[in-house]
């Protein structure tokens, strides 16, 4: 029977492997949107400060959660532990940098056309809220491999939209642009690992259905609240005097 087992390393080497691809796949979403943008004149970088600081700390992000995943593939575990310290300051300073551009976009030109104005307000603070809440959720289960990777992976998966809202023809989906790009391209990640796990084990681990889950729910009470009479109202008021205010509440062709 021994001779039939896969030895242990080369399982954990396999594993290993299988979250880094992982990363580099929801890394490249985010790059790649970014840069397709930039790419094709919708940004450039003389765009206000503002922008330039959310950049960095979100790029910074990003190169964190990349040489995090590197050094657990290679093994070099302690300076995986030091980073982590890094990592738990930088958890907060996403979510406020997060919050403040949301801010800042819905007043200056009332964000994103191809999304109701309520929806991208309210929804863009939910998802970083289910990012920070994962992340920090990984962070206390550091101690169980297991829980912390995919925990990790589902919280970098739920920051992904950005990434998704610009490579995918959104303003064709209208009215399902946000809930296309917020959601469901999203949860393609966590889906991914729940299919391998069921392949490898024979069962899904727990840790993707609380990350997908946490993932769905935010969402779902964040449209609640934004198609909501509340939801126009909170609209309202943080555009009013602002030119964001100019634009319809609806989502509309740009």
């Amino acid at each position: 029977m021994a001779s039939l087992a896969e030895p242990m390393p080369r399982v954990a080497h396999r594993r290993d492997r299988f979250f880094l691809i992982l990363s580099l796949a929801m890394i490249a979403v985010i790059i790649g949107g970014f840069s397709l943008n930039l790419a094709a004149g919708r940004s450039s970088f003389g765009l206000p400060l503002i922008y330039h600081v959310h950049a960095f700390v979100f790029m910074g992000w990003i190169a964190i959660f990349l040489v995090q995943n590197l050094l657990i593939a290679t093994e070099n575990l302690r300076l995986h532990r030091k980073l982590g310290w890094i990592a738990l300051v930088w958890v907060p300073m996403m979510v406020a940098m997060g919050m403040a551009i949301v801010l800042y976009s819905v007043r200056d030109h009332g964000g994103p056309p191809f999304f109701a104005l309520p929806e991208f307000l309210i929804g863009n603070p939910a998802g970083l809220l289910c990012f920070g809440g994962l992340a920090l959720s990984g962070f206390a289960l550091r101690k169980r491999s297991d829980w912390h990777r995919r925990l990790m992976l589902c919280s970098m998966a739920a920051i992904t939209g950005p990434g998704f809202g610009r490579l995918l023809p959104v303003p064709f989906m209208i009215p399902w642009s946000w809930t296309v790009a917020a959601l469901i391209a999203p949860s393609i990640f966590p889906l991914i690992g729940m299919a391998v796990d069921w392949k490898r084990s024979g069962r899904v681990h727990p840790a993707w259905l609380w990350g997908l889950g946490a993932m769905a729910g935010t969402f779902l009470v964040a449209q609640a609240i934004a198609f909501s009479p509340l939801g126009e109202t909170i609209a309202r008021a943080v555009v009013a005097g602002t030119p964001g205010a100019e634009r319809p509440m609806a989502a509309r062709w740009p």
